[in-house]
């Protein structure tokens, strides 16, 4: 299992469209992708839905954890620590 953590840092959090991106990113990967806020450790989604990654309802400036655990756990939660710190181009 790998965990990482990264803050959002896109003004709307993940809305819609960065929610969307996420999940796509995180499909191609085998491992098992779980995302959560740092500071809450019962309110964790499954990274691959669309519908539980927005009831998270993260804003901007909170920090998260991605955590993956499969045969490209590594390169899953590298990937998507990246996308998250890029802004989703926003």
């Amino acid at each position: 299992m790998v965990k990482g953590t990264t803050v959002i840092k896109n003004k709307t959090g993940l809305h819609a469209r960065p929610a969307s991106d996420f999940v796509q990113a995180a499909g191609k990967f085998s491992s098992s992708i779980t995302i959560r806020r740092v500071d809450e450790e019962d309110d964790e989604a499954n990274a691959k839905s669309i519908i539980f990654l927005l009831s998270l309802g993260l804003c901007q400036g909170e920090a998260v954890e991605i955590t993956a655990k499969g045969d490209d756990e590594q390169e899953a939660v590298k990937t998507l620590i990246e996308l998250i710190d890029s802004g989703f181009g926003e």
